[in-house]
């Protein structure tokens, strides 16, 4: 038996009446647990579910933990460079990455631009 058995009283019930998180509680609770990894097994506890029923609601909407953290991410940090003066590295640390190298990176690879260039032009 693995701990997921503990996460939710409600979760049999709520699973039995065929509740599903939806997309926006999903990217809700990725967005509460960004600093502390995000990782699978956080989402489904925060939203009271198995990880496995949480990969195959995922998948029934055309995604994954994965790509929706990966959207979070970005559009959290999209907003804290843009509404904020945070340090980039203090908003990798923000969103979970493991150093502001990794964060620049990912950022470059999806902005195409970096970080602190990305905050000058949205600020003008």
């Amino acid at each position: 038996m693995n701990g997921d058995a503990k996460v939710s009283p409600f979760r049999d019930k709520a699973m039995k009446l065929g509740h599903i998180p939806s997309q926006h509680a999903v990217r809700e609770a990725v967005a509460a647990s960004l600093q502390s990894g995000a990782s699978l097994r956080q989402i489904a506890s925060r939203l009271g579910f198995s990880t496995r029923s949480l990969q195959r609601h995922l998948a029934a909407n055309g995604t994954c933990h994965s790509a929706i953290v990966a959207e979070v991410r970005l559009a959290t940090a999209c907003r804290l460079l843009i509404e904020t003066d945070e340090k980039v590295s203090r908003i990798a640390c923000l969103l979970g990455y493991t150093g502001p190298t990794s964060f620049s990176r990912s950022f470059m690879r999806l902005m195409k631009i970096q970080p602190a260039s990305y905050r000058r032009q949205q600020r003008r």
